[in-house]
């Protein structure tokens, strides 16, 4: 058999074919198998040799180590944060088939891993997979050079120029409330937060109103609500979704989540399709007198004719309203819904936010609200603090590093170290609710809504002020790739809770004491425990 296999190989590729058959399939798929496992093997040796082998908890389960313990817990972060207490600010999880996760609690070692993101961190698998379902494509803002032409779009000036589109959609949503008082018997109505957000990263977005807030239906807004409506069918997403982080082509699978990803995908394939040919139209013809573009996308594809290396198809354009919508409607939606719970939770925050509001008069400028409105600011990051809208942060070691730490921890051996070793392939994670939360961190009061932390001097602690996020948080993460869109989303939060504020008193439908949980939309949503869908009920009446 070696004999006509070697003949084989220096003959023709028919002669090759003729003996592959002889030797069947089946020792065939045996040597591919084994040749598989064989680098797995390597691998997994060459990375226990190059990376410290830390301290964690112990593995729950075969199959998925402790990940089905964190993603089924009512608040993962409290766990993080104890293993953390426990062993050590950088530790060791096991994770789903035998897979192992870094996850880094140390601000040092986070403010390292942030200016290495993109380089020697970069998306998982599984992640560049979720991408391209929700984009049609691996990158989320897409290229460097499409990074940098979307930056103007996020300047101080232009965001000043679309404050009145935040304004107008905050009014629009001052009005459907209106409206509902209006019919209501008792000055009293039970709403839900409307979906102000959504006209408005449409409108500033890519130059779309959705009309939500005038009553009309939008496809948009029905597929974001669904996500999360069934629980039944969430827990079997979460055991696809584990598994998917061991293999990343299950995330492909036709389930009802990947439908509804479908969904989304054509409805903003209509609009960017609109988009483009407004947009090309106007440039082709020189138009001069065209109004002037404002939105995200329309100057990135304006920046087409200004750049000669820059060119946005179809595809990329859809990649990026993709993802400016997930980024500028379903986070946004998610802050200020949990703004309105702790205000209705600590109805005295709220009456001194009134009062600041009221007694400034007129409705502020972009300027303004940024430096004249301190406590609309302190409540406005203490939601960030608290409730973030991604609550994890995930990469991959492109190549071999070496993390510093700001304390020593005990490695697995019993031994002191100041830095750890990370191998190539090694999977890293950084829970920003957990950092955002911490005791160890942010101080004893860490878990309380307190606003007055980000007025005073010594409001902060020495150990919150080493995280180099945006105002000491991580909510918009850190490094080269921090969210391009940070001052965008706080003014426009600013804005609409600020019109909120002065013209309603918010009171949780069921009492200040109303449980809430957080189930799994398209991101982590806040839901009243025990009911269906993913709304919280709110009881309003006017301020007079």
């Amino acid at each position: 058999m070696k004999a006509s296999l070697a003949i084989a190989l220096h003959g023709s590729p028919a002669s090759l074919w003729i003996t592959i058959r002889s030797v069947g399939a089946f020792n065939v798929a045996c040597s591919f198998a084994a040749l598989w496992t064989f680098v797995k093997v390597i691998r997994a040796l060459r990375w226990r040799l190059r990376t410290t082998q830390l301290r964690g908890p112990p593995r729950t389960s075969l199959i998925y180590g402790v990940s089905n313990d964190i993603a089924s817990s009512k608040d993962s972060a409290m766990m993080y944060e104890h293993w953390a207490q426990e062993y050590g600010a950088v530790y060791m999880t096991p994770s789903v088939l035998g897979q192992t996760k870094i996850v880094l609690n140390d601000p040092r070692a986070i403010a390292h891993f942030y200016a290495r993101e993109s380089w020697t961190y970069v998306q998982t698998p599984l992640s560049l997979t979720v991408i391209e379902n929700l984009a049609c494509r691996q990158r989320s803002i897409v290229v460097s050079g499409q990074r940098k032409a979307l930056t103007p779009a996020f300047s101080n000036a232009a965001i000043r120029k679309l404050t009145s589109v935040f304004y107008d959609s905050a009014y629009k949503v001052k009005s459907a409330w209106d409206t509902d008082l209006e019919s209501s018997k008792d000055g009293n109505a039970v709403i839900e937060v409307q979906n102000c957000s959504l006209d408005t990263i449409g409108i500033a977005g890519f130059s779309h109103d959705f009309g939500s807030l005038d009553g009309k239906h939008a496809s948009v807004t029905e597929v974001f609500d669904t996500f999360g409506n069934n629980q039944q069918a969430s827990a079997v997403n979460q055991i696809f979704f584990m598994l998917a982080s061991a293999f990343p082509i299950i995330a492909k699978l036709p389930t009802k989540r990947m439908k509804l990803m479908k969904k989304l995908r054509v409805t903003m394939g209509e609009i960017s399709n609109d988009l483009l040919l407004r947009s090309r139209r106007e440039k082709d013809v020189n138009m001069k007198d065209a109004e002037e573009e404002k939105s995200i996308i329309g100057l990135l594809i304006k920046a087409e004719g200004q750049e000669a290396e820059l060119h946005v198809s179809e595809e990329e354009v859809l990649a990026q309203m993709s993802v400016l919508l997930v980024a500028g409607y379903e986070t946004t939606s998610i802050s200020l819904t949990w703004a309105l719970i702790e205000l209705s939770r600590h109805p005295d925050v709220q009456t001194r936010l009134r009062e600041e509001l009221l007694a400034f008069g007129p409705d502020p400028t972009y300027d303004q609200l940024k430096a004249n409105l301190p406590y609309l600011d302190a409540v406005v990051h203490e939601i960030l603090r608290l409730h973030p809208s991604i609550a994890e942060f995930s990469r991959c070691a492109r190549e071999d590093d070496v993390i510093p730490l700001s304390e020593p921890v005990c490695t697995r051996s019993g031994k002191m170290t100041d830095s750890i070793s990370i191998a190539k392939g090694s999977l890293m994670v950084i829970s920003i609710r957990a950092i955002n939360r911490s005791s160890a961190i942010w101080g004893p009061d860490a878990k309380e809504f307190k606003p007055d932390r980000w007025l005073t001097e010594d409001g902060i602690s020495g150990k919150a002020k080493e995280v180099q996020g945006h105002r000491h948080l991580l909510t918009f993460v850190d490094g080269p790739r921090t969210c391009l869109g940070k001052d965008f989303a706080i003014a426009e939060f600013k804005v609409v809770l600020s019109i909120l504020v002065k013209n309603f008193v918010f009171e949780l439908r069921d009492g200040p004491d109303t449980e809430i949980e957080i189930v799994r939309g398209l991101l982590p949503r806040p839901r009243v425990v025990g009911e269906d869908g993913i709304g919280v009920p709110l009881r309003i009446r006017r301020y007079e």
